[in-house]
């Protein structure tokens, strides 16, 4: 029966950490050990109210057998799952995880990877958007700047003793003694009353706001948006659209790795892309085991140069799809000879060639900067001329000659990708992708 499959599995494993969560003074306890197994069960069998598991205890003979015939009540079962188990419970996961791999039913060497997005049980019309708070703030600059520039036109002489507040620097103190100091140089003068009394009313106003403005800043903490019944929680599109209008929901994105179908890691992001995920997601797996997964098996989602470059760099087997791998395998695909990334190119002499046989030298390179701050380069071509050319029609639109960009390290690793997942190796593991994290 699982629930001796339960009983045997955490009667072995160490709890000295959620052991040191209890205090020696006091009434008796409940055994953490039998609470855990009790909960652990009950969520194995889809039971998640307290009121319920309370239920079982007194009634189901499984959960009697696992209680000693003893009934915690709900309020008890809600406090072990929401302060005992809170910050204890990922090390229990891991223990857990190590029993398996020493029982063999588990490898902590393959690490097939997927997401999801959950809905976070959060108001959906509560939201915080950062470009929202951007365009406030800048807002309050600009109307700054013009009240400084009509109290010195009025004035006749330079009342700032700094450099104008910007975007950057702006703080409420500082508004707040910028509209001090308009506010006594527009009483000494003839100015106009509707200017006086916004000077008056914005000086009571715009610090409070700012004030208001930097606490949701530290929340946002450079995500887009949030919650404000759960501060963690970001706002995204989910797969469920009921309404079919795109419409973004308060939700997290959770990233598992599994294993033998056994879930080996799990964590929640903020990000609604998966593509940010994948290196934090793996060094949570290494901080937990205290090593990396040596292969990792994910889809397309994941195949950015940032990840291909961490993978590669700390020895893993990269087998990640990039965003047009499977396109490229159907019997009739085509590549397209006007995307720069099908242009030849001579790596021995660094240059490259269009469809018409024009040889297009290198005259720089730009630098992309990522959301995690990863920087790529991308090599830039321009033809010499383009003028007459016959295929200008169906090679681009732009007026000029035709310059276009290449990530030779990103077409690298997709070439070294390409091969991996095209190999016996690489056609095992995406067939067993499709079956372990789904």
């Amino acid at each position: 029966d699982p629930v001796r499959v339960v009983h045997r599995i955490i009667e072995q494993i160490n709890l000295e950490k959620l052991y040191r969560r209890y205090s020696p003074q006091g009434c008796s306890a409940y055994h953490p050990r039998m609470m855990l197994q009790i909960l652990v069960y009950a969520y194995l069998r889809n039971i998640y109210s307290s009121r319920r598991i309370e239920e079982f205890c007194r009634n189901d003979i499984r959960f009697m057998w696992l209680t000693g015939n003893v009934t915690p009540d709900h309020n008890t079962i809600n406090r072990f799952r929401s302060s005992r188990l809170k910050d204890v419970l990922k090390t229990i996961f891991a223990t857990i995880v190590k029993f398996l791999v020493a029982e063999g039913f588990v490898s902590l060497d393959v690490a097939c990877t997927d997401g999801t997005k959950m809905e976070a049980d959060a108001n959906r019309y509560t939201f915080v958007w950062g470009k929202s708070i951007h365009t406030r703030i800048s807002r309050i600059a600009e109307q700054l700047e013009e009240i400084w520039q009509y109290a010195e036109s009025l004035t006749k002489q330079e009342l700032r003793d700094s450099a104008p507040i910007t975007y950057q620097d702006i703080t409420p103190e500082k508004v707040e003694k910028a509209l001090c100091q308009i506010d006594d140089a527009l009483n000494g003068v003839d100015a106009d009353r509707k200017m006086k009394a916004k000077v008056r009313r914005v000086r009571k106003s715009w610090p409070e706001q700012l004030k208001k403005y930097e606490s949701q800043g530290k929340i946002l903490d450079g995500r887009n948006s949030y919650s404000k019944t759960d501060n963690d929680a970001t706002f995204m599109r989910m797969k469920e659209d009921a309404m079919r209008n795109g419409q973004t929901k308060p939700g997290y994105n959770l990233q598992i790795g599994t294993g033998n179908q056994f879930i080996t890691d799990f964590a929640l992001f903020p990000n609604p892309t998966d593509t940010l995920t994948l290196i934090p997601f793996l060094q949570s797996f290494s901080s937990r085991y205290d090593r990396l997964a040596h292969t990792v098996v994910a889809d397309s989602g994941y195949g950015s140069e940032e990840n291909y470059r961490f993978m590669s760099e700390n020895g893993m087997e990269a087998y990640v799809k990039y965003n047009y791998f499977h396109m490229e395998q159907r019997p009739r695909f085509k590549p397209d000879p006007f995307k720069a990334e099908n242009f030849y190119y001579n790596e021995e002499q660094d240059f490259c060639i269009c469809p018409m046989g024009q040889k297009m030298q290198r005259i720089g390179t730009r630098h992309v900067k990522t959301a995690s701050g990863y920087v790529s380069e991308n090599a830039r071509y321009r033809a010499i001329r383009c003028e007459g050319c016959p295929l200008r029609c169906r090679c681009f639109k732009a007026k000029g000659n035709r310059t276009i960009e290449l990530n030779h390290r990103l077409r690298k690793y997709r070439q070294k990708a390409k091969e991996q997942l095209c190999s016996e190796e690489g056609l095992k593991h995406r067939g067993q992708r499709c079956i372990e994290p789904e």
